[in-house]
Protein backbone atom coordinates (compact mmCIF):
# COMPACT_ATOMS: atom_id res chain seq x y z
CA UNK A 1 0.00 0.00 0.00
CA UNK A 2 1.51 3.31 -1.06
CA UNK A 3 2.31 5.81 1.64
CA UNK A 4 0.12 8.93 1.51
CA UNK A 5 2.44 11.91 1.54
CA UNK A 6 1.28 15.51 1.40
CA UNK A 7 2.91 17.83 -1.06
CA UNK A 8 3.07 21.54 -0.52
CA UNK A 9 2.50 23.81 -3.48
CA UNK A 10 5.11 26.54 -3.59
CA UNK A 11 4.89 29.95 -5.19
CA UNK A 12 6.55 30.70 -8.48
CA UNK A 13 9.48 33.10 -8.32
CA UNK A 14 7.39 35.77 -10.00
CA UNK A 15 4.44 35.37 -7.61
CA UNK A 16 6.76 35.32 -4.61
CA UNK A 17 8.48 38.54 -5.68
CA UNK A 18 5.12 40.26 -6.21
CA UNK A 19 3.80 39.11 -2.84
CA UNK A 20 6.99 40.26 -1.11
CA UNK A 21 6.69 43.71 -2.67
CA UNK A 22 3.01 44.06 -1.73
CA UNK A 23 3.63 42.84 1.80
CA UNK A 24 6.51 45.27 2.27
CA UNK A 25 4.22 48.09 1.14
CA UNK A 26 1.55 46.89 3.55
CA UNK A 27 4.09 46.85 6.40
CA UNK A 28 5.13 50.41 5.59
CA UNK A 29 1.53 51.65 5.63
CA UNK A 30 0.75 49.88 8.89
CA UNK A 31 3.87 51.41 10.38
CA UNK A 32 2.91 54.91 9.25
CA UNK A 33 -0.64 54.61 10.58
CA UNK A 34 0.65 53.24 13.87
CA UNK A 35 3.02 56.17 14.29
CA UNK A 36 0.36 58.75 13.47
CA UNK A 37 -1.95 57.35 16.13
CA UNK A 38 0.70 56.72 18.78
CA UNK A 39 1.81 60.26 19.66
CA UNK A 40 1.79 63.82 18.38
CA UNK A 41 3.66 64.61 15.19
CA UNK A 42 7.16 66.00 15.69
CA UNK A 43 9.32 67.92 13.23
CA UNK A 44 11.12 64.79 12.05
CA UNK A 45 7.89 63.03 11.13
CA UNK A 46 6.45 66.18 9.58
CA UNK A 47 9.52 66.47 7.36
CA UNK A 48 9.20 62.79 6.46
CA UNK A 49 5.53 63.22 5.55
CA UNK A 50 6.33 66.22 3.38
CA UNK A 51 8.83 64.11 1.46
CA UNK A 52 6.34 61.33 0.73
CA UNK A 53 4.52 60.84 -2.54
CA UNK A 54 0.97 59.80 -1.85
CA UNK A 55 -0.96 57.79 -4.47
CA UNK A 56 -3.65 59.69 -6.35
CA UNK A 57 -5.76 56.62 -7.00
CA UNK A 58 -5.73 53.43 -4.95
CA UNK A 59 -9.06 52.06 -6.11
CA UNK A 60 -10.62 52.80 -2.72
CA UNK A 61 -12.50 56.08 -2.34
CA UNK A 62 -11.83 56.43 1.39
CA UNK A 63 -8.11 55.80 1.02
CA UNK A 64 -7.97 58.29 -1.86
CA UNK A 65 -9.84 60.88 0.19
CA UNK A 66 -7.50 60.30 3.10
CA UNK A 67 -4.36 60.78 1.03
CA UNK A 68 -5.89 63.84 -0.64
CA UNK A 69 -6.68 65.55 2.66
CA UNK A 70 -3.27 64.76 4.15
CA UNK A 71 -1.44 65.97 1.02
CA UNK A 72 -3.52 69.15 0.91
CA UNK A 73 -2.74 69.89 4.54
CA UNK A 74 0.98 69.28 4.03
CA UNK A 75 1.03 71.64 1.06
CA UNK A 76 -0.26 74.48 3.20
CA UNK A 77 1.98 74.34 6.27
CA UNK A 78 2.84 77.47 8.26
CA UNK A 79 5.12 78.28 11.18
CA UNK A 80 2.62 77.07 13.79
CA UNK A 81 1.56 73.87 12.06
CA UNK A 82 3.25 71.62 14.62
CA UNK A 83 1.39 73.40 17.41
CA UNK A 84 -1.88 73.10 15.50
CA UNK A 85 -1.31 69.40 15.03
CA UNK A 86 -0.41 68.86 18.69
CA UNK A 87 -3.59 70.63 19.79
CA UNK A 88 -5.64 68.62 17.33
CA UNK A 89 -4.08 65.35 18.51
CA UNK A 90 -5.19 66.11 22.07
CA UNK A 91 -8.63 67.18 20.87
CA UNK A 92 -9.05 64.03 18.80
CA UNK A 93 -7.65 61.31 21.02
CA UNK A 94 -7.47 62.60 24.59
CA UNK A 95 -10.33 65.08 24.81
CA UNK A 96 -11.21 66.99 27.94
CA UNK A 97 -11.97 63.98 30.11
CA UNK A 98 -15.60 64.83 30.86
CA UNK A 99 -16.98 61.49 29.70
CA UNK A 100 -16.22 58.55 27.40
CA UNK A 101 -17.71 60.35 24.41
CA UNK A 102 -15.59 63.50 24.24
CA UNK A 103 -12.91 62.17 21.88
CA UNK A 104 -12.07 59.36 19.49
CA UNK A 105 -10.44 57.33 22.24
CA UNK A 106 -8.07 54.99 20.38
CA UNK A 107 -8.71 51.84 22.41
CA UNK A 108 -10.68 48.81 21.27
CA UNK A 109 -12.08 48.30 24.78
CA UNK A 110 -13.75 51.72 24.70
CA UNK A 111 -15.71 50.80 21.58
CA UNK A 112 -16.49 47.18 22.42
CA UNK A 113 -17.38 47.35 26.14
CA UNK A 114 -20.85 48.30 27.29
CA UNK A 115 -19.68 51.17 29.49
CA UNK A 116 -16.84 52.33 27.18
CA UNK A 117 -14.14 51.44 29.68
CA UNK A 118 -10.43 50.79 29.26
CA UNK A 119 -8.65 47.49 29.94
CA UNK A 120 -11.65 45.28 29.18
CA UNK A 121 -12.05 41.94 27.41
CA UNK A 122 -10.66 43.20 24.10
CA UNK A 123 -7.36 44.07 25.74
CA UNK A 124 -7.05 40.55 27.18
CA UNK A 125 -7.88 39.01 23.79
CA UNK A 126 -5.27 40.92 21.79
CA UNK A 127 -2.64 40.39 24.49
CA UNK A 128 -3.21 36.64 24.23
CA UNK A 129 -2.78 36.86 20.44
CA UNK A 130 0.46 38.84 20.77
CA UNK A 131 1.86 36.30 23.20
CA UNK A 132 0.79 33.38 20.99
CA UNK A 133 2.98 34.93 18.29
CA UNK A 134 5.92 35.28 20.66
CA UNK A 135 5.41 38.98 21.28
CA UNK A 136 5.30 40.46 24.73
CA UNK A 137 5.48 44.10 25.69
CA UNK A 138 7.46 45.92 23.01
CA UNK A 139 9.61 48.95 23.82
CA UNK A 140 7.36 51.05 21.58
CA UNK A 141 4.20 50.00 23.43
CA UNK A 142 3.64 52.80 25.90
CA UNK A 143 -0.12 52.36 25.69
CA UNK A 144 -2.57 49.59 26.54
CA UNK A 145 -2.32 46.54 24.33
CA UNK A 146 -5.62 47.32 22.60
CA UNK A 147 -4.55 50.84 21.59
CA UNK A 148 -4.99 51.22 17.84
CA UNK A 149 -1.30 52.07 17.40
CA UNK A 150 -0.30 48.77 19.04
CA UNK A 151 -2.78 46.73 17.00
CA UNK A 152 -1.51 48.37 13.82
CA UNK A 153 2.09 47.71 14.84
CA UNK A 154 1.22 44.06 15.42
CA UNK A 155 0.01 43.90 11.83
CA UNK A 156 3.24 45.58 10.69
CA UNK A 157 5.32 42.98 12.52
CA UNK A 158 3.27 40.13 11.03
CA UNK A 159 3.82 41.61 7.55
CA UNK A 160 7.56 41.83 8.19
CA UNK A 161 7.64 38.20 9.33
CA UNK A 162 5.73 37.21 6.21
CA UNK A 163 8.36 38.87 4.03
CA UNK A 164 11.13 37.03 5.91
CA UNK A 165 9.33 33.71 5.42
CA UNK A 166 8.81 34.34 1.72
CA UNK A 167 12.44 35.31 1.21
CA UNK A 168 13.45 32.06 2.92
CA UNK A 169 11.13 30.05 0.68
CA UNK A 170 8.92 29.07 3.63
CA UNK A 171 5.61 29.51 1.84
CA UNK A 172 3.57 27.54 4.39
CA UNK A 173 4.82 29.79 7.18
CA UNK A 174 4.09 32.86 5.09
CA UNK A 175 0.50 31.85 4.40
CA UNK A 176 -0.01 30.95 8.05
CA UNK A 177 1.11 34.46 8.96
CA UNK A 178 -1.23 35.92 6.34
CA UNK A 179 -4.10 33.96 7.91
CA UNK A 180 -3.16 35.37 11.31
CA UNK A 181 -3.36 38.86 9.81
CA UNK A 182 -6.74 38.19 8.20
CA UNK A 183 -8.18 36.82 11.44
CA UNK A 184 -6.81 39.73 13.46
CA UNK A 185 -8.32 42.23 11.06
CA UNK A 186 -11.71 40.53 11.18
CA UNK A 187 -11.82 39.91 14.91
CA UNK A 188 -10.30 43.21 15.98
CA UNK A 189 -9.23 46.15 13.80
CA UNK A 190 -12.03 46.04 11.21
CA UNK A 191 -14.57 45.27 13.94
CA UNK A 192 -14.07 48.50 15.88
CA UNK A 193 -11.99 51.12 14.08
CA UNK A 194 -14.89 52.35 11.89
CA UNK A 195 -16.56 53.58 15.08
CA UNK A 196 -13.38 55.32 16.17
CA UNK A 197 -12.75 56.91 12.79
CA UNK A 198 -16.33 58.16 12.68
CA UNK A 199 -15.60 60.00 15.93
CA UNK A 200 -12.24 61.15 14.59
CA UNK A 201 -13.98 62.76 11.60
CA UNK A 202 -16.22 64.66 14.04
CA UNK A 203 -13.49 65.91 16.35
CA UNK A 204 -10.60 66.58 13.94
CA UNK A 205 -9.99 70.20 12.94
CA UNK A 206 -6.91 69.70 10.75
CA UNK A 207 -6.90 68.09 7.33
CA UNK A 208 -4.16 65.72 8.45
CA UNK A 209 -6.22 64.02 11.14
CA UNK A 210 -9.36 64.16 9.02
CA UNK A 211 -7.35 62.43 6.32
CA UNK A 212 -6.03 59.88 8.81
CA UNK A 213 -9.60 58.82 9.58
CA UNK A 214 -10.45 58.27 5.91
CA UNK A 215 -7.13 56.59 5.17
CA UNK A 216 -7.55 54.18 8.07
CA UNK A 217 -11.00 53.15 6.85
CA UNK A 218 -9.89 52.74 3.26
CA UNK A 219 -6.61 50.97 3.89
CA UNK A 220 -8.01 48.43 6.35
CA UNK A 221 -10.90 47.66 4.01
CA UNK A 222 -8.54 47.22 1.07
CA UNK A 223 -6.10 45.11 3.07
CA UNK A 224 -8.85 42.84 4.30
CA UNK A 225 -10.00 42.30 0.72
CA UNK A 226 -6.40 41.64 -0.35
CA UNK A 227 -5.91 38.99 2.32
CA UNK A 228 -9.21 37.32 1.46
CA UNK A 229 -8.18 37.14 -2.19
CA UNK A 230 -4.66 35.84 -1.53
CA UNK A 231 -5.80 33.18 0.90
CA UNK A 232 -8.68 32.08 -1.35
CA UNK A 233 -6.23 31.66 -4.24
CA UNK A 234 -3.98 29.60 -1.98
CA UNK A 235 -6.84 27.20 -1.26
CA UNK A 236 -7.63 26.62 -4.95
Amino acid sequence: MAENTETTETLSAEDRAALIQLTEQRADTYGLLSRLYRVEIDQELLDELCGMRFPASTGNKDADEGYRRIATYLSNLWENSLTDLAVDYVRCFIGHGVDAYSAAYPFESVYTSEKRLLMQEARDEVLAIYRSMGLDKQSTWKEGEDHVAVELEFMQIMCQRTVEALRAGKDDDAFSLLMTQKNFLEDHLVAWTPMMTADLKRFAKTGLYEGLAYLTDGFLETDHEFLQDVLTEDED
